[in-house]
């Protein structure tokens, strides 16, 4: 199957485990089930990457970070469960399972599973958001939204919407449901490379809150700030962002 192929694949059926695994631990302390979630996706992940790309190297939030991965030409990075603490409460589905694949310098694939939604966002193809309301909507966490996010929001003029992840608030702006997600509190490449590969499929603007390129497989994998918009409001973000 094509790259594109395999990342939907693989976030929808580590999405289908995670579903099982917050069954199984129903009765269990949120601790236990955050865990076992993390775990056992990262090892379906990690081995159905071993049998389907064995010469491609993975970047997981949850693995160790194996050097090599800096002389690959080609580096999943992954984030096996996105939005633990999400996950971990029973009947909330804005978490999320991410699958990106990096070749040489740039995101050429990446699917973004809310397997509790039963969607899975999957390039080469994204549709294209709904027109978008008078007031434009910002994203942000339900418990801790960034000043910056609170003075974008202020500068359009616009709407909160409170969600949990970083791939579920990325969707929601590729669905419609938001138009603008900006983020500068701390993400690592994990935690928005899949998200940002289907925002570009879908037509959405992507980078730096200072506008600068969002890099991917450095050696350092912190990517602390994040932006993701439709692209008509690109200007009028970064005029609060820069």
């Amino acid at each position: 199957m094509s790259d594109h192929e395999l990342a939907a694949k693989l976030a929808t059926d580590a999405g289908r485990l995670l579903l099982g695994v917050r069954e199984e631990f129903a009765e269990a302390s949120t601790a236990e089930r955050k865990d076992a979630g993390d775990k056992r996706s990262h090892d379906f992940l990690m081995a159905e990457l071993a049998r389907y790309r064995p010469d491609d190297a993975v970047l997981s939030e949850e693995g160790i970070d194996d050097p090599v991965r800096l002389e690959s030409r080609r580096v999943w990075i992954v984030d096996p469960l996105d939005g633990t603490r999400e996950f971990s409460e029973l009947g909330r589905d804005d978490w999320a399972v991410h699958v990106a694949l990096w070749e040489s310098g740039a995101l050429i694939a990446g699917a973004v599973a809310l397997p509790a939604q039963d969607i899975t966002l999957a390039t080469p193809t994204v549709a294209a958001p709904p027109a978008m309301p008078a007031a434009p909507r910002v994203v942000v966490s339900r418990s801790r939204p960034p000043a910056v996010a609170l003075e974008v929001r202020k500068h359009l003029d616009g709407t909160l919407v409170e969600m949990g992840s970083a791939g579920a608030k990325v969707a929601a702006v590729v669905q419609g449901l938001a138009d603008v997600y900006v983020h500068a509190g701390g993400q690592y490449e994990w935690d928005n490379a899949a998200p940002v590969a289907v925002a570009r499929a879908a037509g959405l603007y992507t980078a730096r809150i200072d506008g600068s390129e969002l890099e991917y497989n450095r050696r350092d994998p912190r990517l602390p700030d994040l932006i993701v918009c439709r692209p008509e409001l690109a200007d009028s973000v970064l005029a609060v962002t820069r």
